[in-house]
């Protein structure tokens, strides 16, 4: 057998490409992948793990303050220097050396360098000493490229050296000052963190924070930005950036200049396919990959796109659900198996649509799946929307003196089963996975009456939500 000849060929070895290559493996394919970089991709080195290692001393500091008992033993404040520390750990320091071992161990073969599709089938790889090497796939090639920070066209910007979300996750120290643009997922985590760690920030949110939300998660945040000394900027644009020796000078359509030592850039995302080669399968180098239900890119029967890179969900734990359906739909069709790509398939990542969970690290965590009430509305659904106070409930109570948190349900009526939940409050995230639960397996609201939620726990807020809908 030529040992450049495999049964698939990934490009790109983040979460979403590890995933996708070991599920083939484990169906009795060969594979090989390809990194540029870092094994372990965005997720592992400067997302993910990195930011939340940032946000979490802080966290736990300010849930010790405010329960009585276990303030009085807070005795100092928080250790910048330890947690940047720690966060290096979380990153391995910027070395793969742990993930390339579980690739090997695996039964993956790595290609370190950039991968190219050159013909059908066909990946070049280009090594850092420019040397290429020639792989085929006999089967399939995945692209697993993921995505990069989105730089607006602004005048000044590219020269005033700003943070990314990579910049930000592996910052070597605390700025004094930071200027956020953007209101989104990134933008809120970073300010929350970085305003923890001591920085002065300013945010600059033209669309408000966190806008896909349901409005009363971006206000809850916004007001807990606030109270931490975040200056929240509502509906503030940037015309023009420049930095002035240490200092970067923002300027606004009304004229004022909002000065900062770092700026951050949180607006978007692009994909990582202006150099893949994309041009030799009819596809525009730069684009997004559009891709059917099984995740294969449209109108080229060998080629996939999973993760970030095909624009359907833009999350790590989205993108390795998806790579597992990628690695056993190429092995059912390498193996001539039916294919189940139905909704709910095994090979269809039906939850993209329907049950995507989503945590905001954030003060107050902001925990979601599925529809906000708008976008059920927008669907076409007939909906009833279901509010309570999680503050309220007993074991939120118990959680910290002034719990102050928030919940939401939307339920699609002509059906009666759960279309969306939104939590906002502390530590809601442990709350999130039930609600997937129940609206991936359509669970009726009849037959929720029988989940009985322990007492006292923050999880009863299910039976007050449900009694807030009322029995029938």
């Amino acid at each position: 057998m030529n040992p450049m000849s495999y049964d698939v060929i990934v490009i790109g070895a983040g979460p979403v490409g590890e995933n996708v290559a070991d599920r083939v493996v484990r169906g009795g394919l060969t594979a090989a992948i390809v990194e540029r970089e870092l094994v372990g991709g965005e997720c592992s080195y400067w997302a993910c793990m990195p930011t939340k290692a940032l946000l979490r001393s802080a966290a736990a500091l300010r849930a010790v303050r405010n329960l009585p008992g276990a303030s009085q033993a807070v005795t100092g404040d928080l250790d910048p220097a330890a947690v940047l520390r720690r966060r290096d750990d979380f990153a391995s320091h910027w070395k793969d050396d742990g993930q390339a071992a579980w690739l090997a161990s695996a039964g993956i073969t790595l290609h370190r360098g950039h991968g190219r599709i050159t013909a059908d089938r066909v990946v070049e790889v280009t090594g850092a000493d420019e040397t290429v090497t020639t792989l085929t796939a006999r089967h399939a090639v995945v692209v697993a490229t993921g995505t990069a920070a989105l730089l607006p066209d602004l005048p000044g910007l590219r020269e005033a050296a700003p943070w990314t979300s990579r910049e930000a996750a592996a910052a070597a120290t605390v700025p004094a000052r930071l200027a956020i643009i953007g209101g989104g997922v990134v933008a809120g985590e970073m300010a929350t963190a970085f305003s923890g760690l001591g920085s002065a920030v300013t945010v600059l949110a033209r669309d408000g924070i966190l806008p896909a939300a349901e409005p009363f998660a971006g206000e809850r945040v916004t007001a807990a930005l606030r109270e931490a000394g975040v200056s929240v900027r509502l509906g503030a644009e940037v015309t023009a950036v420049r930095r002035d020796g240490g200092a970067v000078r923002l300027t606004l359509t009304d004229g004022e200049v909002v000065e900062a030592d770092e700026v951050l850039v949180a607006i978007g995302r692009v994909p990582n396919t202006a150099d893949l080669g994309l041009e030799t399968v009819g596809r525009t180098p730069g684009d997004w990959l559009e891709v059917d239900e099984t995740l294969r890119v449209r109108g080229v029967d060998w080629l996939y796109a999973a993760g970030d890179v095909n624009r359907r969900v833009l999350l790590t734990h989205q993108g390795k659900y998806q790579a597992r359906a990628v690695g056993d739909v190429i092995v059912a069709r390498a193996g001539g198996a039916e294919v189940e790509d139905g909704p709910w398939g095994k090979h269809a990542a039906t939850a993209d649509e329907r049950a995507v969970p989503q945590v905001v690290f954030t003060e107050p965590e902001v925990a979601s799946v599925g529809l906000t009430a708008a976008a059920a509305e927008r669907a076409g659904l007939t909906v009833r929307v279901v509010d309570y106070d999680l503050g309220a409930v007993a074991g939120a109570k118990l959680h910290a003196d002034g719990y102050q948190g928030h919940a939401r349900m939307v339920v699609d009526e002509q059906r009666r089963v759960i279309v969306g939940v939104t939590f906002v409050g502390p530590d809601v995230a442990e709350l999130l996975h039930a609600a997937t639960v129940a609206i991936v397996g359509e669970v009726p609201i009849d037959r929720l009456w029988h989940a009985v939620p322990a007492y006292p726990t923050v999880s009863e807020v299910w039976l007050r939500l449900l009694e807030a809908y009322g029995r029938p």
